[in-house]
């Protein structure tokens, strides 16, 4: 799969949208797609992290916040999976740079939302995403 240019969403990324986006779709987009971008959107608040990678979460975030992507997210599973796809491309790059509390934090919230096996599909996030 070929990554769209997320880049080009940066401008429509903001906290509010992004929690009403993930609150709102997070039973339906599935434990690692919210887990990946809740860990995007903690690493941003980070001080740790570089203006290159915040801009690339922005845009990443901006991607998934953004109704006009390359595949819209009301199409049933396909919808999503470009989101996915681009959250996972983020999530590598910055990866070394994301603290334990911070993956922390995005799993206790995934609990909100997700039973202890949908939970466990995070393991996967990079084996099979």
């Amino acid at each position: 799969m070929e990554l769209p240019d997320f880049m080009s969403y940066a401008n429509k990324f903001s906290s509010a949208d992004f929690v009403e986006k993930i609150s709102r779709i997070a039973k339906r987009a599935g434990a690692k797609l919210v887990y990946a971008a809740l860990i995007l959107y903690y690493t941003l608040q980070s001080d740790n992290v570089s203006k290159a990678d915040k801009a690339i979460i922005i845009g990443a975030l901006g991607y998934m916040i953004s109704p006009l992507d390359v595949v819209p997210d009301a199409i049933p599973i396909a919808g999503l999976a470009d989101d996915l796809a681009v959250l996972v491309f983020v999530l590598k790059k910055v990866w070394m740079n994301v603290e334990p509390e911070v993956k922390e934090k995005a799993k206790s919230k995934l609990s909100k939302w997700f039973d202890e096996d949908e939970v466990k599909e995070i393991d996967e996030l990079f084996t099979n995403p």
